[in-house]
């Protein structure tokens, strides 16, 4: 027990906190000491460490004889404390960034440990939905204001290093619990960081995943697919998950921009719950669209692309309608052809002031050059590219 207080107590002396991090992260085999696992350590911490640093081994240890114990409430209240007095530790190092590694560890463990309490309080009803998540994100908000309000100290020891690791964070909370208006603050202030594009790469791709969604959801698609784009040609091809989670979100945006993937890709990262949309979209088979909808519905709510998905429904209606154009071969096409090609596809309750609006619909959004003759009930397009890119009218 005392070697490993005077462990931490040298390594608070070096220039590495590395090492220190390790001593109090719950993912080091340590925590299964039962030597370790104290109910109340602040006289033994005081005796060895300075404050805060003694506030901070003395929580951290309460939380491992928590843990032991699978009280999960009281190892993320045991966090909280641990986090709490890092920030005052952290906030008296002028000029320093040394606690980073350290800030990084505990960070993370409170966000698992706030996400695994919640999951807990939900299962027995005794909570309300991302309660403890939500006070998380209070807690590192406390360590993002330290980072970035450190504007005096050389770029090299600025803490303003931990910022995009924080922000990563904050985004899988923020996303967890459904408040999404909290992230702009927090892409407003890495948006206009000097070192933005100096981050390393794999917090990089995290960063550009999450504003993508977030762009996506605004329904911001040119910008979603620049940054999913970004997140998935820089997420390191072994990583399967990660790469299988940004296409859930990339492969609805670039449809919508007029771009359909390969059924090679989907089958190569199991996503072939796109396979009857992609298909729909590019034979213009509204039915198959409807089926495909209905069929893995569970999957498109789950992942919240559903309602991105129904907005191919007009990009599947302008190439049904294309090919009625194409068939015909006329600028003067019969409103009756369009009704009775939907009709052909089994969507029998339709009519024809329904048609009107689709047609119209797809007019008003730049998917048709032209204008419907009400009186003649025709549609009449333009000479030249009736039927633009997909990618030019979105």
């Amino acid at each position: 027990n005392y070697q490993c207080y005077l462990q931490v107590s040298t390594t608070l002396q070096d220039d590495d906190s590395s090492v220190f991090a390790c001593l109090l992260s719950f993912h080091d085999p340590h925590i299964g000491n039962p030597k370790l696992q104290l109910k109340s350590a602040d006289v033994i911490c005081r005796r060895f460490l300075e404050s805060p640093y003694d506030e901070m081994v003395a929580a951290h240890l309460r939380g491992c004889w928590a843990l032991s114990i699978d009280d999960f409430k009281e190892v993320y209240v045991c966090q909280v404390l641990t986090v709490q007095a890092f920030v005052k530790a952290f906030q008296s190092q002028k000029d320093d960034n040394w606690g980073l590694p350290l800030m990084f560890k505990l960070v993370l463990d409170l966000r698992e440990f706030a996400d695994s309490v919640d999951k807990e309080m939900s299962r027995t009803g005794r909570g309300k939905r991302g309660e403890m998540l939500e006070k998380a994100a209070d807690t590192i908000m406390s360590c993002f204001r330290v980072c970035g309000s450190d504007g005096r100290s050389a770029i090299g020891v600025s803490k303003k290093w931990g910022m995009l690791f924080l922000v990563n964070q904050l985004f899988k909370i923020y996303f967890r619990i459904g408040k999404l208006h909290l992230c702009k603050p927090l892409i407003r202030a890495i948006e206009s960081s000097t070192i933005k594009d100096q981050f390393t790469l794999a917090q990089r791709v995290t960063y550009k995943y999450y504003v993508g969604r977030k762009a996506m959801f605004d329904s911001d698609f040119v910008m979603a697919e620049e940054y999913l784009s970004f997140a998935y040609s820089n997420c390191h091809s072994k990583c399967k998950r990660n790469l299988r989670m940004i296409l859930i979100y990339l492969i609805p945006v670039k449809m919508l921009l007029g771009r359909l993937p390969t059924l090679e890709l989907l089958h190569t990262h199991n996503l072939n719950q796109f396979a009857d949309i992609v298909r729909a979209v590019r034979t213009g088979d509204v039915q198959l669209l409807n089926k495909a909808l209905i069929k893995n519905e569970t999957f498109y709510i789950q992942t919240g692309v559903y309602l991105i998905l129904e907005k191919l429904r007009a990009i599947t209606h302008r190439t049904l309608f294309k090919r009625v154009g194409h068939i015909l071969g006329t600028h003067q096409i019969p409103l009756q052809a369009f009704l009775e090609a939907l009709k052909s596809q089994g969507i029998d309750d339709i009519d024809m002031d329904e048609t009107e609006c689709i047609v119209a619909g797809l007019i008003f959004n730049g998917n048709i050059r032209g204008y419907i003759s009400h009186q003649h009930k025709k549609l009449v397009v333009s000479k030249v590219n009736a039927f633009p890119p997909i990618a030019a009218a979105s």
